[in-house]
């Protein structure tokens, strides 16, 4: 914890204290560390970024520490473009792009080195190691990241004396860093841009890490239906923590707030309350993921049946949005335009409201009209990766008017929700939600359902349910 609270027990330091904490202390030094495994990728991406931007200089902040309450901290997750870029995790960091008379750029990394022990900062300090954990020096980040560092603490005055070279920067990460710089909003936001357009496609090293998030997973949602009858004696905040043990045990954490949506929590489309009820006879929809070690996310979801067996009326939905999900998942292929398989997923979800006579006819028009989304509400997918929503800021004509290419890695998740209030279904609909999503790798021979090992049919998931349910 940071020093100099307002009521700390201990008004001062004595010089005898003082003295003898900086002695008596071992070498620790890592002196055995080489490079990182993700290091000649990011090298690469690296390599991309700065073809981009001849002649300009780039900053690319790690992030800080957020305050919780008083001297509590948040955890703290890097910013992505950053991990993309180095392979690095640490906080109060930042990659700077120097630009090169060729055209080129020379690559550095600003990191917190460890505290010097001749003073007393590594125990009282506001970021203290003997207080927060083991920082690696300046020379280990060296060794792992293949990148020249520099103490972050001199960063601000060392970006502010260069002047007259064209500069961007990430906004909205590190203000400290923001402040030493003079950039234009506009250009600064086409970096940003720029770093999201560079994850469209994975390169070999995240797909392995995304497969392997993906099948963490998929563990975590079998120990889910092992300890199903455990949530129905206490609550959906079960199967919260029991997917957050798994996540934790294999990976980083979850990499999105987990939604068990149990019963009519299950139309609400973002329920991460978790505080909810857990009765037989009601659907249970788990929407999760496990986020690697190297912050990498799967985000996978299942509908489930809490007794086992799904209700006629909820069988007839389950089907409805597997058909939907079958027809979506067919046009994920290469060359195929990145709407694709959301518009193939909502035209069957159209028809089939039509059939029911939810919405008016016919099923073209109505998809035209978009009536269908009163039921669907969202998109059908989104990119994956660092991110839960990966690429967020990437251009529009890299993205969603796009086109598949192998390496794209992206969700398939159509979803029907009745809302327990929606006077316009039967009684017997109302508060039904139901949503089925799996991880799909675009390849040169179509796509790779990286979560293809969950059961995705209703006869599968209830054979899946009798075997594990505990």
């Amino acid at each position: 914890m940071a020093k100099g609270r307002k009521n700390g027990l201990y008004s001062g330091i004595s010089e005898e204290l003082s003295a003898f904490m900086r002695t008596g202390w071992a070498d620790t030094e890592r002196r055995e560390l080489t490079l990182g495994e993700q290091a000649p990728y990011a090298a690469a991406r690296r390599a991309a970024l700065s073809a981009r931007f001849p002649g300009e200089r780039l900053v690319i902040p790690s992030g800080n520490l957020k305050v919780r309450s008083n001297d509590d901290t948040y955890p703290f997750r890097p910013y992505s473009g950053y991990v993309h870029m180095t392979g690095d995790q640490a906080r109060d960091g930042a990659l700077v792009l120097e630009p090169r008379a060729d055209g080129g750029h020379d690559a550095y990394c600003y990191q917190l080195p460890r505290d010097s022990r001749d003073n007393n900062e590594f125990w009282t300090g506001a970021t203290a190691e003997l207080w927060m954990g083991r920082r690696r020096s300046l020379a280990e980040a060296e060794r792992v990241l293949g990148l020249p560092c520099r103490d972050v603490r001199t960063a601000a005055r060392e970006l502010a004396a260069v002047s007259g070279t064209p500069t961007r920067i990430v906004r909205g990460v590190d203000p400290s860093l923001e402040a030493a710089v003079v950039t234009e909003a506009e250009h600064d936001a086409e970096l940003e841009e720029a770093l999201s357009d560079l994850r469209v496609v994975k390169d070999e090293w995240e797909i392995k890490e995304i497969r392997s998030a993906v099948d963490s997973t998929v563990r975590g949602f079998t120990d889910v239906v092992s300890e199903l009858s455990r949530a129905i004696a206490s609550s959906e905040r079960w199967i919260e923590g029991t997917f957050f043990r798994r996540a934790r045990l294999e990976g980083n954490a979850v990499g999105y707030g987990t939604i068990c949506a149990a019963g009519e929590h299950a139309t609400i489309m973002h329920w991460t309350d978790n505080d909810g009820p857990v009765r037989p006879g009601e659907l249970l929809l788990l929407d999760a993921g496990v986020e690697s070690r190297t912050l990498y996310t799967a985000d996978v979801t299942r509908t489930l049946p809490i007794g086992g067996t799904f209700t006629p009326v909820q069988r007839r939905v389950y089907d409805a949005v597997y058909e939907a999900q079958e027809a979506g998942m067919a046009a994920v292929k290469p060359g195929a335009a990145y709407r694709d398989f959301h518009e193939a997923a909502q035209r069957s979800l159209a028809a089939r409201l039509v059939e029911w006579g939810f919405i008016e006819g016919p099923a073209d028009r109505a998809y035209g009209l978009g009536l269908q989304r009163r039921f669907t509400m969202a998109g059908t997918g989104h990119m994956l990766g660092l991110d839960v929503h990966d690429c967020a800021q990437a251009r529009t004509e890299e993205y969603v008017d796009g086109v598949l290419e192998p390496g794209m890695v992206l969700t398939v998740e159509p979803g029907l929700y009745f809302q327990p209030d929606d006077l316009t279904v039967p009684q017997e609909w109302r508060g039904i939600g139901v949503r089925i999503e799996d991880d799909l790798l675009v390849t040169a021979e179509g796509h790779e359902n990286l979560s293809a090992s969950l059961p995705r049919s209703a006869d599968e998931v209830e054979a899946w349910m009798a075997r594990f349910a505990g």
